[in-house]
């Protein structure tokens, strides 16, 4: 759709080809995300991701991603930097929103633009710390916990209990996302069933860990120490940890991680009141 003739913007549905512009563009604003991460994103709903354009030019992106006919999840925010100013975010705002209808919005937002997302609706939940650390070698000792790679567990056990954890369910963005390049996956099981997973994926610097679930702070520990542990030894290792969550902090503190960023999750309709004593750390600030 066209504003008009001296603001002369399109908006239209980015194409699968075009993910890769949204990944350069969140690495220049020091969102650092996942080498492989479009392809999860843009699979779980590929008409949720929008381009604003100037004379056929990309100037601006949202996505605004549909899981199932209740929930939506808002991300990737970015005007580029000279066509700041001129309106073009805001319309690219009223299209993402008008995808997403009637469902319970969720965000991310940068702390400073809080004010303005509660000015179009939005009620703080909680804030989302991102810790640094490093990859290690590992401690050697055994995990008491059974720890697997999550491809040797059906995939329906997976997505029942990751369904607990996010408040519903993904199974087309999950399937994408354990099996992208260079992640790691794990999960732990006890009595045969999950009670935690996590995963580790290659980032534009270094590697992030999320999600990272798990029904007790022992299992937090021992997926982490699975996955903070690599041949990578001394490269950046992130993980978002939802601010409440006390025993999170004090385990990405005892692994001698430091915070360096911090987000505000919000909510357009009501807050999920998600389980935040078994999230350890979150999936992505992009797609929640």
């Amino acid at each position: 759709m066209a504003l008009s003739t001296d603001q002369p913007l399109t908006i239209r549905a980015m194409a699968a080809h075009e993910v890769e512009l949204m990944g350069q563009w969140a690495a220049a604003e020091g969102w650092n995300p996942g080498l492989s991460d479009g392809a999860s994103f843009y699979a779980t709903d590929p008409g949720g991701f929008f381009l604003g354009l100037i004379h056929g030019r990309p100037c601006a992106m949202i996505s605004a991603v549909r899981y199932g006919s209740a929930f939506g999840f808002l991300g990737f925010y970015i005007v580029e930097p000279s066509m700041r100013g001129r309106g073009y975010g805001l319309a690219l705002w009223r299209t993402a929103m008008e995808y997403l209808g009637a469902r319970n919005v969720g965000l991310d937002g940068v702390v400073a633009q809080q004010a303005n997302y509660e000015r179009s609706g939005f009620v703080l939940a909680h804030h989302n710390i991102r810790f640094e650390g490093r990859i290690v070698t590992g401690s050697g000792k055994p995990p008491s916990t059974c720890l697997i790679e999550l491809s040797a567990l059906p995939f329906e056990e997976l997505l029942s209990y990751d369904a607990q954890l996010f408040g519903t369910a993904r199974p087309r963005f999950l399937r994408n996302w354990i099996s992208q390049p260079g992640a790691l996956a794990i999960g732990a099981i006890e009595n045969s069933g999950l009670i935690g997973y996590g995963v580790r994926r290659p980032c534009h610097e270094g590697f992030k860990i999320g999600p990272l679930f798990a029904d007790r702070v022992q299992v937090a520990q021992e997926l982490f120490g699975r996955l903070s542990a690599g041949e990578q030894l001394g490269a950046p290792l992130f993980l978002d940890v939802p601010a409440p969550n006390a025993a999170a902090r004090a385990l990405a503190e005892g692994q001698a991680m430091r915070p360096v960023f911090q987000t505000a999750r919000m909510y357009n309709r009501r807050d999920p009141r998600l389980p935040l004593e078994r999230i350890f750390g979150i999936t992505s600030f992009e797609l929640g």
